[in-house]
């Protein structure tokens, strides 16, 4: 097969940018000079089979991406709101963060291509984020109403966000490490339509903050790349991150579900609001204890000021979880959507040639071939699909009678 140096050029020097590597290290591992890989890069020099393989263990992409002679894709928004001078971000982390991003994406459309199963967007139009005399914190209050309305959520919690948006809307969202600072990543691009990363290191509530605050910014800054970072940072003073901080507040704790369920709470004992109930409640709505009391205060539920005189007094909610029994839920959220995951298997165990070989199930699935043979297995009972080698899953039958009428 002849590549178009060219072609090839572009697509390999993407895979690098997306995976965080300067010019001068890959020309190293490689035993180049610097110069060698700028003219691979620019399609004046042809790539060797050899190291065609290099690159592609290298920058951990399968060959057959860089096969075709279809044009590179065009990269997801490198620039985002946040400068990293500001942020205390490198350029590097960021982009490493932000090119994980796309090649996760692009393994997700690589997939439903291989399956002709393509995602359905059910994306609304893009809302407006400020108005002449609307201030964005009002546009975000209603804007996270309407989304409400439109999703048929009603004012209670939501259980499952991630689920929510992933099949009602068709965003493309991935739990991975991203620096400590970064809550979460929001880009945008015409083939792989609305991504969100999710720094799976924070805890639970803090991540579904950060995936709230990241649709905000999908449902009104859509074309704009976002970066969510942990501390109120000047430049999350704007418009837009004005708007999807109310967005957020709104869409995950509603006015209207937060003081009926905390009524209710309170006629049930009479005692008047407890730390017990601002606990519940925000056990109930997936938020944080302080996010929770920071809302009470804001619809004049609590007195202003209660959550810093709490944390004056030592306050640690934690413990109190722990004493009201409202324990977290253990379960981490997977990297890979639900979705994909099946994809995987799907492409895996399908007969025709196109099916994936094994090397390719590992590389989409992030997982070594033990780890991988493992979840193809959980996928398979859990969407009653036998394995293509003839086996049922962990050797049993899953018509076996095992209690008989």
């Amino acid at each position: 097969m002849t590549l178009d140096p060219k072609i090839l050029g572009q697509k390999l020097k993407q895979a690098r940018v997306a995976r965080g590597l300067r010019q001068e290290e890959v020309a190293e591992k490689l035993e180049l000079v610097r110069t060698t890989l700028v003219a691979m890069e620019q399609g004046t020099r042809r790539v060797t089979a050899k190291e065609l393989v290099q690159l592609a263990e290298l920058y951990a992409r399968p060959l057959s991406e860089w096969l075709g002679e279809e044009p590179a894709p065009v990269p997801l928004p490198p620039q985002f709101r946040a400068p990293s001078v500001q942020s205390r971000l490198t350029e590097m982390e960021l982009q490493r963060a932000v090119g994980e991003l796309e090649s996760l994406a692009r393994d997700y459309l690589e997939l439903e291509r291989i399956n002709k199963m393509p995602l359905v967007r059910r994306y609304p139009p893009v809302y407006a984020h400020e108005a002449p005399g609307v201030q964005p914190d009002a546009c975000g209050e209603e804007v996270a109403a309407s989304e409400r309305t439109r999703l048929g959520l009603g004012d209670g919690p939501l259980l499952d966000l991630r689920s929510l948006l992933e099949e009602s809307v068709g965003l493309r969202i991935f739990y991975y490490d991203l620096p400590s600072l970064v809550g979460g990543l929001y880009a945008y691009s015409e083939d792989l339509g609305g991504c969100i990363a999710i720094n799976r290191r924070h805890p639970a509530p803090r991540a579904t903050w950060s995936l709230a605050h990241e649709y905000g910014h999908f449902l009104s800054t859509r074309y704009a790349a976002d970066v969510s970072l942990m501390k109120d940072e000047p430049w999350g003073k704007a418009a837009a991150e004005r708007f999807a901080d109310a967005f957020t507040k709104n869409f995950l704790m509603p006015r209207t579900g937060v003081n009926r369920l905390l009524t209710e709470a309170v006629r049930s004992h009479g005692k008047g609001v407890t730390v017990a109930d601002v606990m519940t409640l925000a056990h109930q709505f997936r938020v944080s204890a302080e996010a929770m009391f920071r809302r009470l205060e804001e619809l004049k539920r609590l007195p202003s000021g209660t959550w810093d005189k709490l944390r004056q007094q030592r306050f640690e909610p934690e413990k109190a979880r722990a004493a009201l029994g409202l324990v977290a839920s253990e379960h981490a959220e997977p990297m890979l959507p639900f979705r994909y995951r099946v994809l995987a298997l799907w492409g895996y165990d399908e007969q025709e040639t196109e099916a994936l070989t094994e090397a390719q199930v590992c590389h989409f699935l992030r997982m070594d071939r033990v780890q991988a043979r493992q979840e193809l297995d959980r996928l398979r009972l859990m969407t009653d699909r036998p394995g293509n080698d003839g086996f049922e899953p962990f050797g049993m039958n899953p018509e076996e009678v095992l209690v008989p009428a």
